[in-house]
């Protein structure tokens, strides 16, 4: 299948309430979130978090893509492992439909290795309060007089 400038893909990343859905389509290397590029993420200690599926593939499988990334929902962390996640399933996603299976599969084996939050999901959900505590499943102090 001969490359087109059409050829796109789109993916999803989510982290408790956060969601970032990843647009990755034939490009120059581009990795915007929300408009901004990759390097003015903040807060800065977590932006070496965001780079983690680049600094373990290596800039040159991300030279030929542009990743547009739109995140909302969510606190600072729960965003960040969204967008990691929305990268990392993007690119792979986009190597399995327009590159090669062997490629594919090469990518999925390193970031597996790495972090399996990377590619699957994490499932936990704040749990609901109820009645009679103060959260969950603290309980109020229970008085006999």
């Amino acid at each position: 299948m001969e490359p087109s400038k059409s050829d796109s893909v789109q993916t999803f990343g989510k982290k408790k309430t956060a969601i970032a859905v990843a647009l990755c389509k034939r490009g120059r290397g581009l990795i915007k979130i929300n408009g901004c590029p990759i390097d003015l993420v903040e807060p800065e200690i977590l932006r070496v978090k965001c780079y983690e599926p680049v600094l373990l593939l290596g800039s040159s499988r991300f030279s030929e893509v542009d990743i547009r990334i739109k995140v909302k929902g969510g606190g600072y962390t729960a965003q960040v492992y969204a967008i990691r996640q929305a990268l990392a399933k993007a690119l792979v996603a986009f190597y399995q439909k327009y590159v090669d299976e062997q490629s594919k599969r090469e990518i999925k084996e390193i970031l597996l290795s790495y972090d399996r939050s990377l590619l699957v999901a994490d499932p936990r959900r704040c749990e609901p309060k109820k009645f009679g505590g103060r959260s969950a499943r603290a309980r109020f102090q229970k008085s006999y007089r």
